[in-house]
């Protein structure tokens, strides 16, 4: 039987493609904005035109003029015709400039470009069912780095920490601290240089992440940090560790439910695990209103997803959700979670989990 065409829906979904391949340029654009730092230049800059922002950011003015004509029509930055002048208005400033940060959306545009260069990969997946390894992703732990600050390094003190009632004077006082899949560092270096007499330590799978770490502790000559590349799920069963974190980390693990079970054994008995992770639902139908459901699927599908199943691991994907992390943690013997939502990071829960 075919079905009548409603010629109104049909418009409208018309209409709405126009504007996702629009915001799809946009985004390519806005990356291309923050790595260059012409929004910072321009956050500084009156109206001014082409020559003068390539002369201040000292880039290519045929380059810049095509991507100020890209802000422009797409409503980033205010064009005036009249003198051919461009001007970033401070309201898009304070959601695009370094300075911006932990609001800095234009950070998270780089994800569309790390995304976009491993497509030919993930089409193959989708017929061979296998993973797209980390190799394949090319300044990922750069990118990571980025959102790790915005969503972690910058609210460390002010948010996240005192989640946990009394840990800030334990971490003045002096305790072990562990970051499971710690990547580039930032947040485990950042509590190092804070609290003088806790003992960090970072582990993560990737040689790049440990790297990098490592070379900014050397920089800020944190003598209380180290970095080792290590399985996150063949922890020491010493319980040696009075805090474990693990930032956006668990989801993409080859056996994230070995290394919850190895962080409930490493901990001590009165210890806490805090764990950052994506907000979902667990179920499509519970997403449907989140303001950053089709970006979160995609990554998961495009990365979190495919990076554990290429490490032999069960795919949860970054959307794996509420419910089922809640489940995994009660399996890994966590007796007691808690899980908070922050303001600043409508993209990720925040769980508090203790052993009793």
């Amino acid at each position: 039987m075919t079905s009548i065409l409603d010629q109104t829906k049909f418009d409208a979904f018309g209409e709405t493609l126009t504007s996702v391949l629009n915001h799809a340029g946009i985004a390519l654009m806005i990356s291309i904005g923050h790595r260059t730092k012409l929004f910072d230049v321009m956050a500084n800059l009156g109206p001014s035109t082409s020559d003068e922002i390539a002369t201040a950011s000292g880039l290519s003015e045929r380059y810049v003029r095509d991507w100020l004509g890209a802000m422009s029509t797409g409503g980033v930055i205010e064009h005036q015709s009249s003198n051919n002048t461009y001007q970033l208005p401070a309201e898009h400033a304070g959601w695009l400039t370094r300075r911006a940060s932990p609001n800095n959306f234009a950070a998270a545009m780089q994800w569309a470009a790390v995304l976009g260069q491993v497509e030919d990969e993930i089409v193959d997946a989708f017929s061979h069912g296998n993973g797209v390894p980390y190799s394949s992703y090319k300044r990922f732990h750069i990118v990571m780095a980025e959102e790790s600050a915005q969503s972690v390094v910058a609210v460390l003190f002010t948010h996240l920490l005192p989640l946990v009632p009394g840990l800030i004077e334990k971490l003045e006082t002096g305790i072990e601290v562990l970051d499971v899949g710690c990547g580039s560092g930032r947040a485990i270096n950042e509590m190092a240089a804070h609290f003088a007499k806790s003992r960090f330590h970072g582990y993560d799978a990737s040689p790049e992440g440990i790297d990098v770490a490592q070379r900014e502790a050397t920089e800020r000559r944190l003598t209380n940090v180290t970095f080792e590349v290590k399985d996150v799920a063949h922890l020491k069963d010493d319980k040696s560790f009075d805090l474990i974190t693990a930032f956006d980390a668990i989801h993409d693990q080859a056996a994230p439910a070995g290394v919850l079970s190895s962080i409930a054994k490493a901990l001590k008995p009165d210890g806490v695990f805090l764990m950052q992770d994506i907000s979902g639902s667990g179920h499509v139908h519970g997403d449907m209103k989140h303001p950053f459901g089709p970006f979160l699927y995609t990554i998961s599908c495009m990365h979190c997803m495919s990076v554990s199943l290429a490490s032999g691991g069960p795919g949860l994907g970054a959307m794996w959700g509420r419910e089922k992390a809640l489940a995994m943690l009660s399996d890994a013997g966590f007796k007691s979670i808690a899980v908070n939502e922050l303001p600043h990071d409508p993209m990720n829960f925040y769980y508090v989990a203790r052993l009793r």
